[in-house]
């Protein structure tokens, strides 16, 4: 039998037969006496099951966001009230990986696209189905079956009674050969999931042959179900969109940190107490410096949600940008501070930054309203270090001082916010000294310290995120470090080139003298140029080789384009093209230039 596309009008058997005007229902009187209630009584009595069951329906229907349960709801509300069997079958886009830059099929691409097969509902033997119509197969139906013409007329599509070339046709979207003669006979009802313009895919129904076929009532009741049942399933795609955009939004926000960054090692934890925020206002990061100095900071923007957490991605670029100026922490915070002036009020955040010297084995800090770090010194000592507190960022008016605090080798730094340390009804001065009775072991790998904070100290029912930052501290030994102060004379280059030479033979690196020979030979001889007083150079081995010149001349040199007839300019490209990479930074009494190179590969 050919299926039929239905277009069901509602019908109105409230109104009189004469074509008057309806009384509004419950208002008729009763007749005195003994007799049949009213007629509105009955049509509200006999309403009453079918709304009650379509109530049910629809809110077990649209209670998850999760499409496969809402294909389950929509399923068990057809059977056995509507049909004996029933399948839903989605759009397999829908449960594919969430990617930014790809959307659903649109209503006419879906009709060629893969459905799946997520959910079968029957009142039957459990076995009868099983084999016949698997739960998550995928296929693409073919152009003349219900479900396409469903889904492509986003109407009903009715087959009173599926005879022998319908089920042969049916076969082909199941397992079984079973299949024809288990639907022969049987009334199929095919209703398409559509919602907001866009096709989702159709729920396929069926009634065994000692039941009536599909009529006007069973489409609309169906149709009414398939609608809650289509919107459901977008919302929950829609939702997933959304939360993938935002999760992607807000993981950019914060850092992918090397387990090693030049002399320290690092690990770091970020855990939101937002359901529905990967991310809030809390943030880390640990910044490389010239000289193999390292920047760590951790900031709290106040509030939470999404605006905090696009303010903190605001204040982690802020952060990184003064960090490549090179500054001390106290002018980072300053500038940090003006910075939340200009944007506007409501932009307060606690932050500490502190500054790692391998060389000196000195860090310096600067605390704009945070929780002190904590130390954990090698010998197994532990210590909170409290730089003078200033306001929270955004505060303005208020003067942020330095601290420098002398560490050793294996010295382990703990940076972290107060979602890890404060809880409601207790002092976050015991919060701080759990945390210090939690770093007893200094040789513990800095991954494990990070999970036994969190399980000693952090609760599931905290209100507050929780950004960590751990940072074992190593020095360079003094034999990898060579310095010398040198006069601003013309015989300084000629000098710097024999010192280069002999302290790279010493150090077994032959490959590297000639190219760092010529680049701090080029950056010597500018400093010539503009030095008046005397001229740093200093050579330091790490993972890599650097290089550094320092003079008191306030003007960084600009990369530039050299024509053939300059005399000068040339020595930046020399750099820029040679070494691995190479910047500059101010200092208080004038600005470092510097360039690194990778060593050789043993």
């Amino acid at each position: 039998m050919e299926p039929r596309t239905e277009r069901p009008d509602a019908a109105d058997d409230t109104a009189p037969p004469d074509g008057g005007a309806r009384a509004p229902v419950g208002t008729e009187k009763a007749d005195e006496g003994a007799g049949p209630p009213p007629v509105g009584l009955a049509q509200r009595a006999a309403l009453r099951e079918p709304l009650l069951f379509l109530n049910e329906a629809t809110v077990e229907i649209g209670a998850s966001l999760d499409p496969e349960r809402t294909a389950r709801a929509l399923a068990d509300a057809m059977v056995p009230g509507i049909a004996d069997f029933a399948a839903v079958h989605l759009l397999e886009a829908l449960f594919s990986p969430h990617q930014l830059d790809v959307e659903l099929p649109d209503s006419v691409r879906a009709l060629s696209a893969e459905i799946r097969r997520v959910v079968v509902a029957h009142d039957e033997d459990p076995m009868h189905w099983s084999g016949i119509a698997p739960e998550g197969r995928i296929q693409v139906p073919s152009p003349t079956s219900p479900v396409h013409l469903a889904m492509a007329t986003n109407e009903p599509v009715a087959v009173p009674r599926v005879d022998a070339d319908l089920a042969r046709e049916l076969a082909g979207t199941h397992h079984a050969d079973a299949a024809p003669p288990t639907v022969l006979d049987r009334s199929l009802l095919a209703i398409p999931l559509y919602v907001r313009g866009r096709t989702l895919g159709a729920v396929t129904l069926l009634r065994r042959p000692d039941r009536p076929p599909f009529d006007e009532v069973d489409m609309l009741a169906a149709r009414q179900l398939a609608a809650q049942a289509s919107l459901g399933v977008d919302n929950a795609y829609l939702y997933r969109s959304q939360a993938t955009i935002g999760d992607a939004l807000q993981r950019s926000m914060l850092p992918t940190l090397p387990s090693r960054l030049s002399s320290v090692d690092i690990a770091h934890r970020y855990v939101s107490s937002s359901h529905t925020a990967q991310v809030g206002g809390d943030w880390f990061d640990a910044i490389p410096l010239p000289g193999s100095r390292v920047a760590l900071v951790v900031g709290d923007v106040m509030g939470h949600g999404i605006r905090s957490a696009a303010a903190m991605g605001q204040f982690r670029t802020a952060v990184q940008t003064l960090a490549a100026m090179d500054l001390p922490p106290h002018q980072v915070l300053r500038h940090l501070d003006d910075l939340a002036q200009r944007l506007g009020p409501g932009y307060l955040a606690t932050c500490v930054y502190a500054i790692y010297d391998p060389v000196a084995r000195r860090c310096t800090f600067a605390n704009a309203g945070h929780i002190p770090p904590a130390l954990l010194r090698a010998d197994g000592r532990t210590e909170l270090l409290r730089p003078p507190t200033g306001a929270p960022i955004g505060v303005g008016g208020v003067a942020f001082e330095p601290l420098e605090v002398s560490v050793s080798d294996g010295d382990v730094l703990v940076l972290c916010t107060d979602g890890l340390v404060e809880s409601r009804g207790q002092d976050i001065d015991t919060g701080l000294a759990a945390l210090l009775d939690n770093l007893s072991e200094p040789g513990l790998p800095l991954d494990a310290q990070c999970e036994t904070l969190l399980r000693a100290l952090h609760a599931e029912d905290r209100e507050d995120d929780v950004a960590l930052l751990v940072a074992r501290l190593r020095g360079v030994p003094s034999g990898n470090v060579a310095q010398w102060l040198l006069q601003p004379r013309v015989t300084t280059p000629a000098r710097v080139r024999r010192l280069v030479r002999d302290t790279l033979t010493v150090w077994g690196l032959p490959d590297c003298v000639d190219v760092t020979e010529l680049l701090a030979t080029e950056l010597v001889t500018n400093a010539v140029r503009h030095a008046s007083r005397p001229i740093e150079l200093r050579l330091l081995r790490t993972d890599t080789l650097l290089c550094e010149v320092t003079d008191d001349d306030q003007h960084r040199p600009v990369l530039r384009h050299a024509a053939e007839t300059d005399e000068g300019g040339r020595g930046l490209q020399l750099v820029s093209r040679l070494a691995a990479r190479w910047g500059t930074s101010g200092k208080t009494t004038g600005k470092v230039v510097w360039f690194e190179l990778d060593l050789p590969s043993s």
